[in-house]
């Protein structure tokens, strides 16, 4: 007979309740390690998507993702002329607010050159862009369907694929347009605004630049000569791909990452504080039972497996609990929620070690029990 499994039919209703809140507890830190993996996986979205090797940018700035970086357009044809370099394509990135459905919807728009990288490695649903205007790929989270239209500034735009995982840093979900109509974007101003600059006497059109020029290298060519030889010209700077993702991971999320990071501290010592108090009062409301099991003679063994193994029991089941509503409301969260097997499994390990060394606390107290105290009232 199994006295682990005997005493927690005996309070199965209460077993089953302090499991369940374990799990809410779990559930909280599984998330908060998914948010943690998915604000590195969404800032990092963006700079893999182009797959590129360099990327081209305004000289003394880190980037079109840690600040403003704007350089001419005719800099991708001087990029694509270089050794080694078999595509370049100019790239743009801005943020606009749109209405849709009578919601406002924080978009984030890049604009590409169809048949040059920039654009959308997959689609989902639908197709890629197909003509020079006024098409768009979005992502799912936008929550836009084919053949929907949206205005982005003056014009209408319809929806003609759709994309999945195409996110900024702050979250926001991306939609792809034309490099032309993004400039477009970029550069006009609103009626009100143009009859400011037309009663001025002023030109009424901003200019227009590309955020980055991004490269694509044949196999074998050396990346850090052609990033020295762009260095060289004054007006521009080069980063290679693994120095912009660092960019993006050291500097733009850094903050949110070490703030989330700690958090995701203070919930795992918390648990660690809960399941150690859980077990230690399991263990002393059953104090008289361990001094019967003493007083008729059952071994030192026995009362350290009731102990560990009811110990085990709960930690696995608030894993389990905590793990299965994770995954069922992950997909409702704002921000998207990364679940590793490695990060789910490494929390277990740690649950099971918290288990373990908590019921080193129940075990110590058990064995201090006088056998006689089973025969007082």
């Amino acid at each position: 007979m199994n006295l682990a499994l005997k005493d927690i039919r005996h309070g199965l209703f209460r077993f089953v309740l302090t499991c369940f809140g374990l799990g809410l507890l779990m559930t909280v830190v599984l998330s908060m390690i998914g948010i943690y993996n998915g604000l590195v996986a969404d800032a990092l979205a963006v700079v893999k998507a182009p797959a590129a090797d360099v990327w081209v940018v305004e000289s003394g700035t880190k980037g079109p993702f840690a600040e403003a970086s704007n350089i001419p357009l005719t800099t991708r044809d001087a990029v694509a002329r270089m050794p080694g370099v078999t595509e370049a394509g100019a790239i743009n990135f801005q943020n606009i607010e749109a209405a849709h459905a009578g919601a406002s919807l924080r978009l984030y728009v890049i604009g590409y050159e169809p048949g040059h990288p920039g654009g959308p490695q997959r689609i989902a649903e639908g197709r890629g862009i197909g003509t020079s205007h006024f098409e768009l790929v979005a992502d799912r989270k936008t929550g836009l369907l084919t053949g929907e239209t949206i205005r982005l500034g003056r014009n209408r735009f319809i929806v003609v694929g759709l994309v999945e995982g195409a996110m900024n840093a702050g979250g926001d979900p991306a939609v792809y347009i034309t490099l032309a109509d993004a400039m477009a974007l970029q550069t006009e101003l609103d009626p009100a605004a143009q009859r400011v600059q037309a009663a001025r006497g002023t030109v009424s059109v901003k200019s227009a630049s590309v955020a980055a020029v991004i490269a694509r290298l044949a196999p074998g060519a050396d990346v850090e000569l052609l990033t020295a030889t762009v260095r060289q010209w004054k007006h521009l700077a080069a980063l290679t791909q693994a120095e912009q993702e660092d960019i993006l991971v050291s500097s733009v999320v850094d903050l949110a990452r070490r703030q989330i990071g700690l958090f995701l501290g203070i919930l795992l010592s918390v648990s660690a504080v809960v399941i150690a108090l859980i077990i230690y009062t399991m263990t002393m409301e059953k104090l008289k039972q361990i001094a019967t099991l003493k007083l008729i003679g059952a071994p030192d063994r026995t009362i350290i497996g009731l102990i560990v193994q009811q110990a085990l029991i709960l930690g696995a089941s608030g894993w389990g609990i905590g793990l299965v509503l994770i995954l069922t409301v992950k997909d409702y969260f704002p921000r998207r929620v990364v679940l590793e097997p490695f990060n789910v499994m490494v929390l277990a390990g740690i649950i099971f070690a918290v288990c373990i060394a908590a019921s080193g606390l129940g075990v110590r107290a058990a064995m201090k029990v006088d056998p006689a105290t089973a025969l007082g009232s």
